[in-house]
């Protein structure tokens, strides 16, 4: 980007977009734009929100490689032998990994309990305690609590916790520093954590599992290396840390919510060629991939509520000026 185009942005981000703390973009693998504003530097970590659900996707896809999963048609429940159904509880028994994948699991509630999840002694637990329900429709119905189920098969499957496998097969490889376990003990405590302007760490419940569908802090540049590896077709420093066909799978239409497509807890921003595919995080986090353009575009944000578009940014500031 020039001189007068990186202006322009840098003017547009801190005018309309003012909760920004870093945006990077890269275009055929090298950085063309990286600033940070609110005080924050690259070193920074923040909550990505639900940005957390991709990565808990591509964690799938990896212990799915590595002969950890056999494959998404796996019922929900295989994973977990010493749980114990209530009775005439049919549909449960139906559910599995991909419904969790594509938010198309039916729940037994209308709007999120986060408070029973998150004040109970094991979130896993709980959340499939609230898994199934009258039928299993195949209707979108997204959810944050109710991906803790899929943090419970990785623990399940692998044998390690969400951390150390995340560490072991996706962080350490892509040269991403590992967060701390962070134990949140109440409500004060997770309001300050999504709240506060640095924050550290990958938030776990009372049995030691790390949360899937929100509570990981990563900074602006481990979340483009995500995005990188994705339009590099799972390619690191020339291992394969994630295979192809899991990445073709996960960034094509497999769900729908309204005029959105949804893949494997991607959104795919065009659904006619799956040439654009984003993690998107409350309060404006994103990683932005458009294969077509060679460009992966990443941004971290504080919490905001209704925080302004970040597609609108990208595709009307960012993409016609790279």
């Amino acid at each position: 980007m020039g001189n007068k185009k990186t202006l322009e942005l840098e003017n547009i981000i801190q005018k309309d977009y003012t909760n920004i703390a870093g945006i990077i973009v890269l275009k055929n693998n090298d950085i063309v734009f990286e600033n940070y504003f609110n005080d924050y530097v690259e070193t920074d970590t923040i909550h990505i929100a639900s940005v957390t659900k991709s990565i808990l996707s591509i964690l799938i896809g990896i212990a799915i490689d590595k002969g950890f999963i056999d494959n998404i048609e796996q019922n929900v429940l295989e994973f977990f032998p010493k749980y114990v159904l209530k009775k005439r509880e049919k549909t449960i028994q139906k559910v599995t990994i991909r419904h969790l994948l594509t938010m198309t699991a039916p729940y037994k509630f209308k709007s999120e309990p986060y408070t029973k999840v998150y004040s109970s002694d094991d979130w896993t637990k709980s959340v499939l305690d609230l898994l199934g329900g009258k039928t299993l429709s195949g209707e979108f119905k997204y959810t944050t609590i109710g991906l803790q189920v899929l943090s419970g098969i990785l623990t399940s499957a692998t044998g390690k916790s969400v951390l150390v496998f995340a560490s072991e097969n996706l962080f350490s490889p892509l040269g991403i520093k590992t967060p701390d376990n962070l134990r949140i003990h109440n409500k004060k405590e997770h309001f300050s954590f999504l709240k506060d302007k640095y924050v550290h760490g990958w938030v776990i419940d009372p049995k030691n599992i790390n949360t899937a569908g929100w509570g990981l802090t990563l900074t602006t540049r481990d979340i483009a290396k995500i995005g990188q590896l994705y339009l590099n077709e799972g390619k690191w420093n020339n291992s394969q840390i994630v295979s192809p066909k899991w990445i073709k799978e996960s960034t094509k239409k497999q769900s729908q919510l309204n005029d959105l497509a949804y893949g494997y807890l991607w959104w795919i921003i065009d659904n006619k060629e799956n040439n654009c595919f984003s993690a998107i995080g409350d309060g404006g986090n994103i990683i932005y991939v458009n294969r077509l353009k060679n460009v992966v575009i990443a941004i971290t944000s504080q919490f905001m509520p209704r925080a302004k578009d970040r597609i609108e940014l990208i595709q009307k500031h960012v993409i016609p000026n790279i």
